[in-house]
């Protein structure tokens, strides 16, 4: 029985799921049963600003497979604007679930992006996490133009059915869309800064500051020069609260 796809609602015209993380799984297993490969992204108030002044990147995330509710602000935006009432699926998490739905069902997952010690500082953690796990390949992300074409046959030829990029936003956005028809993969998540979190070179918020939707500001104090990244908050914050007041005029 096919998968009945998530209903899809946008936040100021950027795109996102209705998704829970059980959901976003099954959404996994039936992509890896179809022809093709499946763009998995994640949405936050900072991509939903950039995708705002960037038509490319909003074509990319209007093209995706599934746009998972990434960020507090976009499940806060979703309810505030009467849109759904959003579960919040962290990117990271949803990483962690695949690799354990990879290591019960024998899905073959190859790593590609950050630096090169984080890059396999993260395949031997992932091992370590889920005895059995089929990690066929992995790649840093420091590879040349010229070296491209190398390593997507080195992709292809691994036998990889799920591939993680970890190259940032929108620079693994762009090699998607560049190097997904060539690749014979099925499932291909951006997954941003999640293998330096993995490999320990960078420390996720405590539990607690999950728990209460503060990882952001967790990020911040632990790294300021995240600053100028910030600065989308506010102002997506006040884009969501002055469609909310429209909307109430109306």
């Amino acid at each position: 029985m096919a998968l009945i796809p998530p209903r899809r609602i946008d936040i100021l015209g950027v795109p996102v799921d209705c998704v829970s993380m059980n959901a976003a799984l099954d959404c996994v297993d039936e992509f890896v049963t179809r022809p093709g490969a499946a763009t998995i992204f994640a949405i936050n108030p900072e991509k939903v600003m950039k995708a705002r002044q960037d038509p490319w990147l909003l074509d990319q995330m209007r093209g995706a497979a599934l746009l998972i509710p990434d960020g507090i602000g976009v499940v806060w935006a979703a309810r505030l604007l009467g849109r759904a009432s959003l579960e919040r699926v962290p990117g990271a998490d949803l990483m962690s679930g695949i690799c354990g739905r990879a290591t019960a069902k024998g899905y073959r997952i190859f790593l590609y992006g950050a630096a090169p010690e984080t890059n396999a500082l993260a395949r031997t953690a992932l091992e370590q996490r889920f005895p059995g796990i089929a990690i066929v390949g992995n790649r840093h992300g420091y590879v040349t133009q010229a070296e491209m074409p190398a390593l997507v046959s080195e992709i292809n030829a691994s036998g990889a059915q799920i591939l993680f990029v970890a190259l940032g936003s929108p620079r693994q956005e762009l090699w998607m869309a560049h190097h997904l028809p060539e690749l014979t993969i099925k499932v291909c998540q951006g997954v941003g800064g999640t293998f330096d979190v993995i490999a320990g070179t960078v420390r996720r918020a405590p539990a607690s500051w999950q728990a209460t939707n503060l990882e952001w500001a967790y990020r911040l104090l632990m790294d300021p020069r995240r600053l100028p990244r910030q600065t989308s908050l506010p102002r997506f914050a006040w884009r969501v609260l002055a469609a909310r007041f429209s909307r109430g005029r109306r």
